[in-house]
């Protein structure tokens, strides 16, 4: 057996025993007065922090051991017992599949852009010395906005990785991340927190006030990143000069995310009631793949990985879906802002499913700050976890914090830009 599973075990059965006296009593239960539904949620994520390798275990584990003790103790908001769990996932149904197929169709819709030759022609634009380590960062920015954040991230690191010879700074690291998470924190097909946001009925322009202290942010760690990268390595220009773009492949992507727009937009203005009863997104973006596929055959192998990512995302967005939520604190920009920083040590997902749950954020502001505030370390975003795949080095919160330090600061820049150009919105 591996240490590590062993040592999930331990962590959880010393867990358990704590709180056995209460559990056999079938009394709700709060250490320190947090209720221990959070406290559970809570050891769930840490577990996902700690054991990397175990991700899609420790999280399953989690959903298990709360709904457990929501069925023996506290019940559910739809009710108690076996049916209450019912009711729950039945309400929750459409969201969950949605996500999924957004999840896995993003998958391989990244693939289709990545073979359609548009990243190999990248570095053709960019410029000598410190300006072309920027600009590479405002192309990952720019990327972010219609494409996944995972896969701007990968792309971007790929292109470094060519350009500079793998002499990558981490700090440079750490601003492709940041430059994936704030490109994608305005659209909703940019990031996974904004497609959840988008699912549950925020509208798309709503967000788009988040490109603001994206911007600023931008700005302010990609300078001090690109002087960090050009003080390293010089930009090697012995690239494939005559690579050919794949027009038809960027057809397809541009068709598949246009599907998924103009559904959403038809689903929510004319047939609102039946959109929380169908999952019309995820079905539209399987669709546009399908439709597709004839003319280029997408990469199927890539979804039983794909497929382990999307049971972790799921794992926690329903065990997230069955806190307490109305125990949180208020909304208010000042809990957006705190939970910009708990994004950088968990999961930004399920601190998004949670607010959606509560309700009355300011959108925008939220997903700048669970978006982009995971950025501050290399764990705190999926993107920052795809990267370090690529470099290893990357690894350490040590590293991260020292030489990434213009990461947190450009996070607090930003959110200060939209609070005072545009203020606290409250949402539904």
């Amino acid at each position: 057996m591996h240490p590590v599973s062993w040592s999930a075990r331990i962590c959880g059965i010393a867990l358990l025993l704590f709180h056995l006296p209460a559990l056999a009593a079938g009394e709700a239960y709060a250490p320190f007065g947090i209720p221990l539904d959070f406290v559970l949620f809570g050891a769930t994520l840490l577990g996902v922090a700690l054991f990397h390798r175990h991700t899609l275990q420790v999280a399953l584990a989690g959903l298990a051991v709360i709904t457990a003790y929501k069925l023996e103790v506290t019940g559910f908001p739809e009710g108690a017992g076996l049916a209450g769990l019912g009711l729950h996932l039945e309400h929750e149904a459409v969201g969950l599949v949605n996500l999924v197929g957004l999840l896995l169709g993003f998958a391989v819709l990244a693939r289709h852009f990545e073979d359609s030759g548009v990243p190999d022609r990248l570095p053709r634009f960019l410029p000598d010395g410190w300006k072309g380590a920027f600009t590479l960062l405002a192309m990952i920015f720019v990327l972010s906005s219609f494409l996944d954040n995972i896969a701007a991230a990968l792309i971007g690191g790929t292109v470094a990785a060519s350009v500079y010879e793998r002499k990558v700074h981490i700090g440079f690291l750490a601003a492709i991340v940041g430059a994936a998470n704030a490109g994608g924190a305005g659209s909703v097909v940019g990031d996974t927190t904004t497609t959840m946001m988008w699912i549950a009925g925020v509208s798309p322009a709503e967000l788009v006030r988040a490109f603001v202290p994206s911007a600023v942010a931008l700005v302010i760690f990609g300078v001090p990143a690109a002087l960090q990268q050009a003080g390293l390595a010089t930009i090697r220009r012995q690239f494939a000069p005559h690579a050919r773009i794949d027009w038809v492949r960027v057809a397809i992507v541009a068709f598949i995310l246009l599907s998924a727009i103009l559904t959403n937009v038809v689903a929510n203005s004319r047939f609102q009631g039946l959109s929380d009863r169908f999952p019309f997104l995820g079905v539209a973006v399987w669709m546009a793949l399908l439709l597709s596929a004839p003319v280029r055959p997408p990469e199927w192998k890539l979804l039983p990985e794909a497929l382990k990512g999307t049971l972790f995302l799921i794992s926690l967005v329903t065990a997230a879906s069955m806190m307490p939520v109305e125990k949180l604190p208020p909304a208010s920009w000042e809990t957006a802002l705190g939970l910009g920083f708990v994004s950088a040590a968990f999961d930004n997902i399920p601190l998004t499913a949670l607010a959606l749950a509560q309700g009355g954020y300011d959108w925008a502001m939220l997903a700048y700050a669970v978006g982009f505030g995971g950025s501050m370390i290399w764990f705190g975003s999926s993107a920052g976890v795809a990267l370090s795949n690529l470099f290893p080095e990357a690894r350490s919160v040590g590293a991260w914090l020292r030489h990434g330090w213009h990461v947190a600061v450009a996070y607090i820049g930003g959110f200060l830009a939209l609070l005072f150009m545009l203020g606290w919105r409250a949402g539904s």
